[in-house]
C-alpha cells in the first residue's frame, strides 16, 4: 500500500447495547455470546441478534456487537429508513445519538422501547497514532477517501478517529459499498485537500 491507503471494510446495519438493554431483551445476568472478533482491538460479532422495528417496518435478527456500551444505539443504512418508516435518520459519528429517532427492539425475553439512538453511521476511518503521524494526519479531521475502480468514486466528509485502541480500518456501510462495487478488503486512497 502506499502512504495514504487504508483497508476498507463495509458495515451492515447492526447495534451496540446497554447492560440494562442486554438483560430486558435476554433475561437478567444474561451475558453475550462473542462470535468473532472484528478488526478493531477488542470489539466482536456477537451470535445473538434481536428485531429491530419501525412505524412502519422492521428487520429480523439484527447483529448485536460488543463489548456492552453505555447507551444502546442501532446503525442502519440510509435505504433501511424507508422500510422502517422513519424519517430524517440523522448520520452521525458513533455515540453522537442525541436528537436522533427512537425505535423498538424486540427480542427472546422482552423488547425495549428508546427514544433516541438511531442514526446513519458516519463514513470514517480508525487509524493508530503511529500510522495517523505517518501520513499527516490528525483526529477528527475530515477528508476524501477514494475507493474501486470500474466505478470508482470518492466520499468526501469521512472522519478520521485516531486512537491507540485502533487498527487502521475505513468503515463504509454497504449502501456505499455497493454504489461503488467494493466489497470486503478493498483499498481506499486517503485524500486531504
Amino acid at each position: 500500500m502506499s502512504k495514504k491507503t487504508v483497508l476498507v471494510n463495509l458495515s451492515n446495519r447492526h447495534m451496540h447495547l446497554s447492560r440494562a438493554d442486554v438483560e430486558a431483551l435476554f433475561g437478567p445476568g444474561y451475558q453475550l455470546c462473542k462470535t468473532k472478533d472484528l478488526m478493531q482491538p477488542g470489539q466482536f460479532a456477537c451470535e445473538e441478534g434481536v428485531s429491530v422495528v419501525g412505524p412502519k417496518g422492521r428487520f429480523d435478527n439484527v447483529r448485536i456487537l460488543g463489548p456492552e456500551r453505555p447507551e444502546t444505539q442501532v446503525e442502519i443504512m440510509a435505504s433501511d429508513a424507508f422500510k422502517l418508516g422513519v424519517k430524517d435518520v440523522p448520520c452521525r459519528e458513533s455515540g453522537k445519538i442525541e436528537g436522533t429517532p427512537g425505535f423498538t427492539l424486540e427480542g427472546p425475553y422482552g423488547k425495549v422501547v428508546k427514544d433516541k439512538g438511531l442514526i446513519v453511521a458516519m463514513r470514517h476511518v480508525h487509524l493508530d497514532p503511529a500510522s495517523a503521524a505517518r501520513m499527516g494526519l490528525a483526529d477528527k479531521q475530515l477528508v476524501k477517501l477514494r475507493v474501486g475502480s470500474e466505478r470508482a468514486a470518492t466520499f468526501e466528509k469521512v472522519l478520521l478517529r485516531v486512537s491507540d485502541k485502533f487498527a487502521a480500518e475505513a468503515h463504509l456501510d454497504f449502501d456505499e459499498g455497493n454504489a461503488v462495487g467494493i466489497g470486503n478488503g478493498a483499498e481506499g486512497e486517503i485524500i486531504v485537500d
